[in-house]
């Protein structure tokens, strides 16, 4: 099962957890069983339009230029990151 890291920001709603073992084929159904583990957790990384303005998601250190149909293999790891600003 693909392992999620949770963003520290995001950790209140996980009771802390900073990593999880969860089911799904791509990124949408990883966030969908995040979302029945902590509920909230959806709202925190996505909008209406798919991933929120400002947050990336990695699988197996490769962007997930996908957004929620990225893959996700069974033994992957995935971190959802926020943006960083530059100048």
């Amino acid at each position: 099962m693909p392992i999620v890291f949770i963003p520290p920001a995001s950790r209140e709603l996980a009771g802390g957890v900073q990593q999880v073992e969860v089911t799904g084929q791509n990124v949408g159904q990883v966030i969908d069983a995040l979302e029945e583990k902590f509920p909230g957790m959806r709202s925190r990384l996505c909008s209406d339009e798919g991933l929120r303005p400002g947050i990336s998601v990695t699988v197996n250190d490769q962007v997930g230029v996908l957004g929620l149909h990225h893959p996700t293999p069974a033994d992957c790891e995935i971190h959802f990151l926020p943006a960083l600003g530059g100048g």
